[in-house]
């Protein structure tokens, strides 16, 4: 079985019965019965909890006249993806403010996770980039046709009638290639810096290894920016209107 963090030992002491029912319910049998919750869906929870409790201090703190430091923080959030959508997307881009926000804020949170002693990002496994890109995948597909209707298969069809059919295909396989592309270029960069701290850690404790967190904490920053960056460009080509 492999190591557990101890969030990880202490979520499958509490709940490893009820999820093991619950897997088995849907017919997935775990590899581990009574430890059937990973790390990487430790993480995951312990993200979304830190996300949850911040947007809940949000709200309570919520000041016109003397905003603390986690309404400063979330004002300057919302006002750097704010900025960001409206110049990648244009009119309308206030629709995809919250899942851009929350998409940017969980790859982050994620990313920086294998900073903290005893934790690991859940990032670092292919499952979880692959799942924001799936997800990314269908929620722009989605908007492209809410707001283009049946109009949105002109975007696979070109400008041209007789090529269609060829530009069709390549359409098709170029928007699939955007989700291996997405989920690659997070995964890799993530799991590569992971494991070099991680090395460095246990042959020199003291000194170089620090200046892999640093670099490590830059990727994790640059890697949740530019799968945010992706995702609103998707998003501005699914719901361009053609003219």
């Amino acid at each position: 079985m492999p190591t557990q963090l101890l969030f990880t030992r202490l979520l499958n002491e509490h709940f490893a019965g009820p999820v093991d029912s619950l897997l088995r319910a849907a017919h997935v049998a775990p590899a581990y019965p009574k430890h059937p919750i990973t790390n990487t869906v430790a993480m995951e929870l312990l993200v979304f909890l830190i996300l949850v409790a911040y947007f809940i201090a949000v709200r309570l703190s919520l000041n016109v006249e003397k905003p603390n430091g986690v309404q400063h923080l979330a004002e300057i959030t919302n006002e750097f993806v704010t900025e960001q959508t409206e110049s990648i997307i244009g009119h309308g881009h206030e629709r995809f403010t919250s899942y851009l926000t929350a998409l940017v804020l969980f790859i982050l949170l994620g990313n920086l996770m294998g900073l903290i002693p005893g934790l690991e990002s859940p990032t670092a496994d292919v499952t979880v980039p692959l799942g924001f890109a799936l997800i990314t995948f269908v929620y722009y597909h989605y908007h492209g046709i809410r707001s283009n209707k049946f109009g949105y298969i002109k975007q696979f069809l070109g400008p041209v009638w007789w090529l269609a059919p060829l530009l069709f295909i390549i359409e098709v396989i170029s928007h699939c290639a955007r989700v291996l592309s997405l989920t690659v270029r997070l995964y890799a960069n993530i799991f590569a810096g992971d494991l070099l701290s991680m090395v460095f850690f246990s042959l020199i404790p003291i000194g170089i290894p620090l200046i892999f967190l640093g670099l490590h904490m830059g990727v994790a920053i640059v890697q949740a920016y530019v799968f945010f960056l992706l995702a609103a460009i998707y998003l501005s080509m699914a719901v361009a209107h053609e003219h």
